[in-house]
């Protein structure tokens, strides 16, 4: 039998105990949250969220994640005491080492994959990146992942009891068909009226829904000296004007590029199927994901982005849902089909709710001031959120 060297065998457990036991830094990089953030968007599309709920799915992962790291930079702030509710997250053993890039990310990837319904989709993500790191430094992941995962959990307890889970059971809203200035479904699907109730989801950091109430619509009439009804033919006339001028005018251009209605419906023959599409405020967080990356900012100022730019999405749409089913006002498309012309189509279809004010708009605004108190004024920028 053949002897083995003693000193070869000593390089054989040297050389097998360093490769089960490697202790690699494990890096995590902006880059890594903009793939959790992207994959988050791409569920959202698939699964088919409302606009309002799809707000709340952005907020909640961002928040558990920055509070982790700001637990280790001092450039950043809690947010208790800042948000509504938030208590303080628990703290990490001090005794074992921590990456909280790391700890933040598995919050972020966490809490996402609770709040949609393709959890395979984010489980996949979550699961290759495991596997990076594990391979990289096995304890110091474990202890990271372990702590992540429990500030998960703090912040869940807290998201549950924003009354969203008691408004999925509430009545759905009620179309007055008597009233010529209430809201009405509109072609081609007719749906429901979404999210009637959003107004009961507590703001993160607005103090009510009605905090910032608008001054109220043009007084409801249909005579052609008022206001209202001056309104009413400006849209129509430039809705004409637009057909006429075909789809490569740049008024249509525009309209398309910012056609963020996860609701189209398209009607073939007796088919009538979705498109799916991106949300407005999955369209502000594609645009924070550039200015980040224009400005080469790090994780911490990457996540402090989207994390302030989330809550002021999902605060705006929880101040506009609450004027949209106050004011309950009818959409234009309703009444130029019963007063001006029958076979008038908008540019881009209707969404489901009532018209006032503009969801776009609230949500861009509340967005880009966000964006600008982060990165500046004047940022020029291109927007390629929906390009493939």
């Amino acid at each position: 039998m053949k002897k083995i060297p003693v000193v070869f065998l000593s390089l054989v457990l040297l050389f097998s105990c360093s490769t089960e036991h490697k202790e690699e830094p494990i890096e995590v990089t902006a880059e890594d949250l903009h793939a959790s953030v992207d994959k988050v968007t791409e569920i959202m599309i698939h699964d088919i969220f409302s606009p309002p709920v799809a707000s709340r799915i952005f907020a909640y992962p961002n928040i558990a994640a920055y509070e982790i790291m700001a637990l280790d930079n001092e450039e950043y702030l809690s947010l208790v005491g800042q948000v509504t509710d938030l208590t303080e997250i628990p703290k990490p053993d001090s005794t074992q080492a921590m990456n909280y890039n790391l700890a933040a990310l598995v919050a972020h990837m966490e809490l996402s994959k609770r709040l949609i319904f393709s959890e395979n989709r984010m489980e996949a993500l979550r699961d290759s990146i495991y596997g990076v790191w594990e391979s990289k430094n096995q304890a110091l992941f474990n202890t990271s992942k372990d702590y992540g995962l429990e500030v998960a959990d703090h912040i869940g307890e807290w998201m549950n009891k924003d009354n969203y889970p008691q408004t999925r059971t509430m009545p759905k809203f009620t179309v007055e068909t008597e009233d010529p200035k209430r809201w009405q479904p509109t072609p081609p699907a007719y749906m429901d009226g979404i999210e009637p109730h959003w107004n009961k989801i507590r703001p993160f950091v607005i103090d009510s829904a009605q905090q910032f109430k608008p001054t109220p619509p043009p007084e409801f009439s249909m005579e052609e000296s008022s206001d209202f009804y001056k309104e009413l033919k400006e849209v129509y006339d430039i809705g004409k004007k637009i057909e006429e001028e075909g789809d490569d005018s740049e008024e249509i251009q525009i309209a398309q590029f910012w056609d963020c209605n996860p609701y189209v419906s398209v009607t073939k023959g007796h088919l009538m199927f979705a498109t799916k599409k991106i949300t407005p405020g999955g369209h502000w967080i594609g645009i924070t994901k550039i200015a980040a990356r224009k400005t080469k900012s790090d994780f911490a100022k990457t996540l402090y982005a989207y994390t302030k730019t989330s809550m002021a999405i999902a605060d705006g749409f929880i101040s506009c849902w609450d004027e949209k089913y106050r004011s309950n006002l009818i959409r234009p498309e309703t009444l130029i089909n019963q007063h001006m012309d029958d076979t008038w189509k908008p540019v881009l279809q209707t969404p489901p709710f009532p018209e006032y004010t503009s969801g776009h708009s609230v949500v861009s605004g509340a967005a880009s001031t966000a964006l600008t108190s982060i990165f500046g004024d004047n940022f020029a920028f291109d927007d390629d959120t929906e390009v493939a």
